[in-house]
């Protein structure tokens, strides 16, 4: 990626959407994943002079704080408020005027917090906001490519991938690097000092925004231990006893670390809709260039020692996937799948019309039909209701493995259908 290089969010057009009929449009997501950036390039795509107040700046937080009633009544609109977690109380008044003018886009708010997790927020703004998340950069949008892998394998379709780069060489430095903005330009000794600052930030700073957490350090080793454990099926009283932390502790703080977008659950799948609550979901970093930080591993690292590599692919995979669905106007839930006779999906996209397309990852150039079980097996289990299932994989070339399953190379995610692998 070269340095300077803009690059056009995918979301870009959905906050557009919003702001076309909506009168707050809230865009969530961890802090340096280009929030700020994104409100500047719709004040300036809208043409309208949507000034751009962030609550980062101590004097406008300060004002804010002072009388959130005034702050908010002198606004002039249409308006972008940036790190809205930072004084949440601004939301009550944002829906009292609201509730006076219905115009559709007067605010543009984001948050680096789950604002519907923090116990300071009163309002929830429901009927009057819609919430979009930003994440890292995409591959896609890194490529300038429109990733349409999830709704074309809806449709039953794979990419046609031929020579792609093969091995964990081939991806060892893309999967080390990750998403975020601020570290696609950076050598590896550079991204992880990044890192370490940026989580070090986000613990003293943040934090405090979302409740009391009398013990960081205690925080601090829970990111590292579910690192470690990243694509893994969650177990808390393990991780509590690994960690000498009461299972009560461990569960409090896992919310706190999803609230700030550094860890994802992934529910499991049934079609029983009562069980789906009750069975454990997967732990992911968010991101890869995060993951590779908090193990102390580098592109060198991962390339050279396997046991890594599929916790790393299988954390990818599903962050790029949560990524294209964000900017979806259809779209589907995430899950994995496990049954009693130890089947198993890594990914399963349950679409809004019932059907469902599933994601199996592997970390090898080479594949086997054993490799299909889980995948033949929902296929077999759901009928016309799998639409298609696609195992990634670290091999050259888009390969069919029977009724509406393939093999696909692992840049098939971002790569549009019919397009080979760029040089």
């Amino acid at each position: 990626m070269a340095s300077g290089h803009l690059v056009v969010r995918h979301a870009q057009s959905a906050v557009e959407e919003a702001l076309a009929d909506t009168r707050v449009v809230i865009v969530l997501g961890a802090r340096q994943v280009g929030k700020s950036t994104l409100l500047e390039q719709l004040a300036a795509a809208e043409g309208v002079g949507r000034e751009l107040l962030t609550l980062d700046r101590q004097p406008i937080r300060a004002a804010a704080q002072a009388d959130p009633a005034s702050f908010v009544a002198q606004l002039q609109t249409p308006v972008a408020i940036d790190e809205i977690q930072r004084v949440p109380e601004l939301l009550t008044e944002v829906k009292l005027r609201v509730d006076r003018d219905k115009t559709p886009g007067q605010f543009a708010i984001t948050g680096s917090a789950n604002l519907l997790a923090m116990k300071q927020v009163k309002e929830s703004l429901a009927g009057r906001a819609e919430y979009l998340r930003l994440h890292p950069f995409s591959q896609g949008e890194i490529v300038r490519r429109r990733e349409v892998f999830i709704p074309e394998l809806a449709a039953g379709r794979f990419p046609v991938i031929t020579n792609a780069a093969i091995g964990r060489n081939a991806h060892a430095e893309m999967l080390s690097r990750g998403g975020y903005p601020e570290v696609q330009d950076r050598p590896a000794d550079r991204r992880a000092r990044f890192f370490e600052s940026y989580i070090e930030g986000i613990l003293d700073k943040d934090l405090a925004a979302l409740g009391d957490v009398t013990d960081r350090a205690s925080l601090a080793r829970l990111l590292a231990a579910i690192a470690a454990l990243s694509a893994s099926e969650l177990n808390i009283d393990g991780l509590g006893r690994s960690l000498g932390t009461p299972a009560s502790t461990v569960r409090r703080h896992l919310d706190l670390l999803e609230a700030l977008f550094l860890v994802r659950r992934v529910p499991a799948w049934t079609s029983n809709l009562l069980a789906r609550s009750i069975r454990q979901p997967k732990l992911h970093i968010t991101d890869t260039g995060l993951l590779a930080t908090l193990l102390g591993a580098d592109e060198r690292r991962l390339a050279s020692q396997p046991e890594l590599g599929g916790a790393f692919y299988e954390t990818f995979v599903a962050a790029e996937l949560a990524r294209q669905i964000s900017w979806l106007n259809d779209r589907p839930q995430m899950f994995h799948f496990r049954d009693r006779d130890q089947r198993e999906v890594d990914i399963l996209l349950e679409h809004r019309d019932g059907s469902v397309t599933a994601v199996e990852v592997k970390a090898s150039a080479t594949v086997h039909h054993r490799d299909f079980r889980g995948l033949g097996h929902l296929r077999d289990k759901l009928g016309a209701r799998f639409k298609a299932g696609a195992l990634i994989y670290a091999g050259a070339d888009t390969v069919p493995f029977g009724d509406r399953l393939a093999a696909v190379p692992l840049c098939g995610l971002w790569l549009s259908r019919d397009h080979a692998q760029p040089a």
